[in-house]
């Protein structure tokens, strides 16, 4: 009998609230753990408050995802480098085995020309962890549309030892969530479930309300090997109330829960 795939709470599906509510609600509706997202929130900045709310929640930090974002890039350090740095050493003292970094901008050139040897380097320093690159998509604005990552948006064509699979990434990259995972193979490490139309911006819907083959991805990952886990990343902040937001992300539980123990094959 295989062990049963963590299913955890990214702590951006409850945004605009705050870190420690995304602890208090994974704790209500039965997740195995957290995501972080390293933000502006200062908790989320902090191994001693974030292993307070862990143990007080009985939900450990399982995943950490570091400060990639554009509204995070003076978090710690206006260097990416330190910024990855930092994001290791809170997992390390979270114990959390995952820490999930975006590929480069295209402004960010120093950090792009090394970013692969760099990454290795950070990864040979902490061997507990995974440093899993996430697939992203194309921007499109005013009928045009142009990648702001360097090399680009799909990190399968440089090639690194762990990915992050974001479904929600596939839909507005019009790209099929299992082909990608194909093209991950065996280095994926981490999921991010949601869902998305592909017809506007990356959106995080809750699983099943787009039009990516969630489903299958999930049960496809038991005939994968796969031994990460599955973050749920989705968009609430819409949500009219802490009610209407717990719904979805109960919601969201459920589906990953239903389909992961429903394993299905993969072709060789």
């Amino acid at each position: 009998m295989t062990s049963r795939v963590p299913v955890l709470l990214s702590s951006s599906s409850v945004f605009p609230e705050r870190t420690a509510a995304a602890f208090q609600m994974a704790a209500a509706l039965g997740y195995d753990g957290i995501e972080v997202m390293v933000w502006t929130d200062a908790v989320s900045q902090d191994s001693g408050a974030l292993r307070g709310l862990a143990q007080h929640y009985g939900v450990p930090v399982l995943s950490v995802h570091a400060p990639c974002l554009l509204v995070t890039q003076r978090v710690w350090s206006p260097d990416p480098w330190e910024r990855l740095r930092r994001s290791a050493e809170l997992a390390e003292a979270l114990e959390a085995p995952t820490v999930v970094v975006h590929p480069p901008f295209t402004w960010q050139r120093d950090y792009a020309r090394n970013f692969r040897d760099g990454l290795g380097e950070i990864a040979d320093r902490y061997p507990d962890l995974r440093f899993a690159v996430e697939n992203m998509y194309p921007v499109r604005m005013a009928g045009r549309q142009f990648v702001p990552y360097v090399p680009g948006w799909d990190p399968t064509e440089t090639g690194y030892p762990a990915y992050t699979l974001d479904l929600s990434h596939c839909a507005a990259s019009h790209t099929d969530s299992l082909e990608m995972a194909d093209r991950m193979g065996d280095a994926l490490a981490h999921v991010h479930l949601g869902d998305g139309t592909g017809e506007g911006r990356d959106e995080h819907l809750v699983p099943g309300r787009g039009t990516q083959p969630c489903a299958e991805v999930l049960r496809s990952l038991a005939g994968r090997g796969f031994t990460g886990s599955v973050a749920v990343e989705v968009s609430t902040r819409g949500a009219r109330s802490r009610a209407v937001r717990e719904a979805d992300l109960r919601a969201a539980l459920d589906f990953a829960r239903q389909h992961l123990i429903t394993p299905s094959p993969v072709d060789a």
